[in-house]
């Protein structure tokens, strides 16, 4: 794991109690030392502090997203707003944590993204999921849209898998961050931001969707090709909020 912080008193906090969690956990203090750090060791997970000198933790994360698409990051800011909170998480983080924080929040939330990032051993259950010219393979995590490979995030890759288990089905947003993200609370625009990147990468036009369709006063819903080999991947899928 790859810790990512110029302030030398928060990093030695991050750095002791992700250690003492059981983590195996290296430091640097700016974007340029990340970058070549992650690509010399490619990290299980990065925590990154978006204020950083030189390079700041949104191009960190644009950059490490470009060159490794699956890399669990988890950003730190001091920056309360919302409109960070989503700039963070539309550069692909898949969590943030907002300065001051609990240790122990941190570490349950590095936790919860390991664990969702875990590649699960292909099983006989496991399906290969086609819908038109989306093609799912969960056992391998990996999708395809019309021959062409989707760089879609682990976070992403989740929902898109939850989306397709659950087609025709008006998914609210609460509902979809305690299945995908297993938390019974947060910011629901951490849902919001994902759906509209995600809509990016399977929709032929995002600003008109077809496939993950808003449902006014409620949340979203997946609505597939009819005949399409979807909505039978639950069992295969496993317990989103499992260990």
């Amino acid at each position: 794991m790859l810790v990512v912080d110029d302030d030398p008193t928060v990093a030695e906090v991050v750095v002791a109690y992700l250690q003492r969690e059981g983590f195996d956990v290296a430091h640097v203090g700016d974007g340029v030392r990340a970058l070549e750090s992650a690509a010399r060791v490619r990290p299980d997970l990065v925590v990154l502090d978006l204020m950083l000198p030189g390079l700041d933790g949104l191009e960190v994360c644009r950059r490490l997203r470009s060159a490794e698409p699956d890399l669990p990051v988890v950003m730190l800011t001091a920056r309360g707003e919302e409109e960070d909170r989503i700039a963070g998480l539309e550069v692909g983080a898949d969590d943030y944590v907002v300065k001051p924080f609990s240790p122990r929040e941190l570490a349950l939330r590095v936790a919860s993204v390991l664990r969702r990032a875990e590649l699960r051993a292909p099983t006989p259950r496991d399906p290969v999921l086609v819908d038109g010219d989306l093609v799912v393979d969960v056992a391998a995590r990996t999708a395809s849209r019309d021959g062409e490979p989707l760089a879609l995030t682990t976070r992403e890759f989740d929902l898109l898998a939850h989306f397709l288990a659950n087609p025709g089905r008006a998914l609210r947003r609460e509902q979809l961050m305690r299945d995908v993200w297993g938390w019974d609370f947060g910011d629901l625009s951490t849902v919001t931001v994902h759906v509209r990147r995600l809509r990016e990468k399977v929709e032929a036009d995002p600003a008109v969707p077809t496939r993950i369709v808003t449902v006014w006063g409620v949340g979203y819903r997946w609505d597939a090709v009819p005949g399409s080999a979807v909505g039978d991947v639950a069992a295969a899928y496993g317990d989103p909020t499992g260990p």
